[in-house]
Parts: C-alpha cells; sequence; structure tokens
C-alpha cells in the first residue's frame, strides 16, 4: 500500500526515504505556490558535452553521482561524506542504489528569486513542475550542515526556520531531494538563463530543449565592486576575478568562459562564482524569451 500523500508508482527505495523523512516532520501542509528550482552552470561540460547537450541527450537531469560533476561539493564517492549523509536522512534507503536510482538536488523556491532558489549552485536554473514537491524531501540547513529539521510536502516546518535564520543570503536556502527522477518532459516547466548567455551557444541549445527559454534579471559585477567585498572569499579569489574579467565587469558567462579553458581551477572560480552571485544581482524585471 502507499504511503499517504506520497505519489503512486514510485520505486520502493524512493517510497523508504520519503516514508523515513515523513516521519522525522512535523508542522503545517506546504502551502500551493513554491516550486522546487534545479541551480546550475549551463556552460559547463557534462561527460564530456555542454550540459545542456547532454540533457538534450538523456532527456533527465542528474545528481552528481550519475554525472561526477557538481557546483558545490564533490563528495559523491564510495566513502565520501554523500553517501554519508545521505545514509543518514534517508534511513539507508540509497545505501546500494545504483548511481541513476538515487535523488536530484535542489531547493525550494518560496522566496520566489528572480535567479532560482539556490544560486550559489549557478546562474541559471530549472523550474520544476508543481506536482514534484509530493516526491521530494526537504531540509535545513543544507544536508552538509548535518541538519536535524526535515520536510516533506504533507509536513513543512521548514520555511518559517529559514525566514528566521540570519545565515548568509548564498547558505539561506531549502535543500530539496527530488525522489524518482528529473525527466526534461516530464517534470520541467521552464529553463531560466542568465542575460549574459542571449546570442551564445548556450542559448541556442537551450532552445532545443522540451520547455520554454526564460531570461532572469541578470548577475553584473564590477571589479571595483568586486573589490569592496574581498573579505567575502578571500582576497585571491578578487584577483583570479579581475584577472579574468571583460572591460572591468564580471559575468556568468566570463566565468564560464574562463572555466571551460582549462587554466584554472574550478574549485577557484566557483568561489569567483560566490562573490558574483551574493553582490552582483540586476535588480530588474524578469523578461521571456522566445
Amino acid at each position: 500500500m502507499d504511503f499517504p500523500g506520497f505519489p503512486d508508482g514510485l520505486p520502493s527505495r524512493a517510497h523508504r526515504a520519503l516514508r523515513h523523512v515523513g516521519a522525522r516532520a512535523s508542522g503545517p501542509a506546504l502551502a500551493p505556490g513554491p516550486h522546487i528550482t534545479l541551480n546550475f552552470h549551463p556552460d559547463r561540460l557534462s561527460g564530456g558535452l555542454p550540459v545542456l547537450d547532454s540533457l538534450a541527450r538523456d532527456g533527465a537531469y542528474h545528481s552528481q553521482f550519475v554525472t561526477g560533476t557538481s557546483n558545490g561539493g564533490l563528495t559523491a564517492h564510495p566513502g565520501g561524506d554523500r553517501r554519508r549523509w545521505e545514509s543518514r536522512i534517508f534511513g539507508g534507503a540509497y545505501d546500494d542504489a545504483e548511481p541513476g536510482e538515487r535523488p536530484v538536488y535542489g531547493a525550494l523556491d518560496f522566496r520566489r528569486q528572480p535567479a532560482g532558489a539556490a544560486p550559489r549552485f549557478g546562474s541559471s536554473f530549472l523550474r520544476l513542475a508543481a506536482s514534484v514537491v509530493h516526491r521530494a524531501t526537504f531540509c535545513y540547513p543544507d544536508s552538509a550542515a548535518e541538519p536535524t529539521d526535515f520536510g516533506v510536502a504533507g509536513a513543512m516546518p521548514l520555511i518559517a526556520l529559514a525566514e528566521a535564520d540570519e545565515r548568509d543570503a548564498l547558505d539561506d536556502y531549502i535543500e530539496c531531494h527530488v525522489h524518482g527522477g528529473v525527466l526534461l518532459a516530464r517534470d520541467v516547466r521552464a529553463l531560466v538563463l542568465d542575460p549574459s548567455y542571449r546570442g551564445t551557444p548556450v542559448a541556442a541549445a537551450a532552445r532545443r530543449l522540451p520547455f520554454p527559454l526564460e531570461w532572469h534579471s541578470g548577475y553584473r559585477l564590477t571589479v571595483e565592486r568586486l573589490h569592496r567585498h574581498a573579505d567575502y572569499r578571500g582576497a585571491e579569489y578578487t584577483r583570479l576575478g579581475a584577472r579574468i574579467a571583460e572591460r572591468g565587469v564580471l559575468t556568468p558567462r566570463i566565468i564560464g568562459d574562463a572555466a571551460r579553458t582549462g587554466r584554472y581551477d574550478p574549485q577557484d572560480l566557483k568561489k569567483v562564482w560566490h562573490v558574483l552571485a551574493r553582490f552582483g544581482a540586476v535588480r530588474e524585471p524578469s523578461g521571456v524569451g522566445n
């Protein structure tokens, strides 16, 4: 018999994980409205292909257990932290699972942010169908922080916790775990890109995907302002950001171009992105592409 409140037809591991987290959650049901978003950098490589080409080929969005890549920590390997965190959160449901059976990570966009719920992990995002929340589990803060507060769609205490917290703006997202896979044609409602990708191969690849392309208001940071925030991630990342800037400005596209040269440590560029994401959001209305 299916667990009340969770969709029918999910794999048994997914049901076990949902039941385990649901038993630890309490509070009011999630009100209709917030979507799950999957933030990522759309100009990176996945399995040797540009990530959007990889999405089109597979028809699915995969976790780092499958891709071997991540915009966070790279710990999805035997003995790695990600496996340990998942074992604790999901009650061992995925301990002996194949990589493709494991959940996909995103965040709950309860704040309805223009650039997605967790821009720490990328300038662009996939907006998932509203129904996906019913096969997702949630935690606050991020699973790397060994959280003790959890939620499911039927019992969601985490929004009040996040709103009352005083974490840095890049760290105050509600992490979510989508169980049962993310298929592009079934689960994704839109891809929302940073405007620095207009007229690029990224935009061309986005238009070949089976859902609408939209644009958010963007990220842009001058080198002058970058230097003002040198203490945020460290002076070495400020210097790196200034080195790769074009005409005194940083955008997501510029960081992506630098990443693909292979001349820079991806973890260093990740820190540069954090500074841009934290201090470079352009506050303008978003628009829809065509």
